[in-house]
């Protein structure tokens, strides 16, 4: 010990050349930080004042009380809403019993065995795979077979992509959560489904719906596997099983069309997409902090 400290003081000393590496690595890796985090600040309010400026002049209130306008007239997207707040609620309550079951199965479960690593593999692989690959699978065993288009084969491609979302985030937030809790629930005598679903997933609560709402903020926007699934409707239609009115197909064909009110309405649907998914992640947040505290 007395051979040591003489060489911790010396390491620790404002003159000693492993200090200063220490002190010039750490304000390197800061300002990189900083630099990450105001690169992406300035792009993210790029796009949202980009959004304001060219959506704020179609967004009134046609836009909620009328129907897609046929070429040159006028009109809202009160039937793409419908159909897009549709479909993407069903696809949320398809996915996430799914994801949060099989996001529990791999924390708590399946730490051995080949099903819990062919899981997450498989599971990764939908994180990553193109929208359209999905949107066209809905499209060979569904659509294909039922002979006609629908809003539920539009519901079921956005559960397929937010189910491994969810997944990932249930599992990650749940192995996040120490030992020591579920010990203590054990040593109580609670059976281990009651561990998991009373101790564990309530200890990460906040994370898993966060986990939700990204994969809703996630499918909210997609585009490609709608025009393969749901396609689209100029007409208001509740019909499950018939092709329904959608924002994110409305948005694509208006901001390609050489009319200008339909352009507007692009915009202005883009925005509502976008400041939407925006202020029901604040909310959240805003909800759950408030409870934590």
């Amino acid at each position: 010990m007395s051979m040591q400290s003489p060489t911790l003081a010396s390491t620790a000393s404002p003159t000693s050349a492993l200090y200063r590496k220490r002190v010039f690595t750490n304000r390197l890796a800061l300002f990189l930080s900083l630099a990450a985090m105001a690169s992406g600040m300035i792009f993210l309010l790029w796009i949202l004042t980009t959004l304001v400026v060219k959506g704020i002049g179609g967004l009134n209130v046609a836009v909620f009380t009328q129907m897609t306008p046929s070429p040159g007239s006028a009109g809202g997207l009160l039937n793409a809403i419908f159909g897009s707040v549709v479909m993407v609620t069903i696809g949320t309550l398809i996915a996430t019993p799914i994801g949060i079951l099989a996001g529990i199965y791999l924390a708590e479960f399946g730490k051995t065995g080949w099903v819990a690593p062919t899981t997450r593999f498989v599971n990764d692989i939908l994180l990553s795979a193109p929208s359209i690959i999905i949107g066209l699978f809905v499209y060979t065993i569904y659509v294909a077979r039922v002979q006609h288009f629908s809003a539920f084969a539009g519901a079921i491609a956005l559960a397929i992509i937010a189910i491994p979302v969810i997944v990932r985030t249930t599992e990650t937030m749940l192995i996040l959560v120490p030992a020591s809790l579920r010990e203590a629930a054990a040593a109580l005598g609670a059976p281990e489904w009651k561990v998991v679903s009373y101790v564990a997933l309530r200890a990460v609560r906040s994370g898993v719906i966060t986990g939700i709402l990204l994969a809703v903020a996630r499918i909210s926007g997609e585009t490609a596997p709608l025009l393969f699934t749901a396609l689209n409707n100029q007409f208001w239609s509740s019909d499950l099983n018939a092709p329904m009115a959608n924002l994110p197909v409305a948005i694509f064909q208006f901001a390609m069309s050489p009319f200008e009110n339909w352009v507007e309405l692009a915009w202005a649907g883009a925005m509502l997409i976008t400041f939407s998914v925006l202020a029901i992640n604040i909310i959240t947040r805003v909800i759950f902090r408030q409870r934590s505290n």
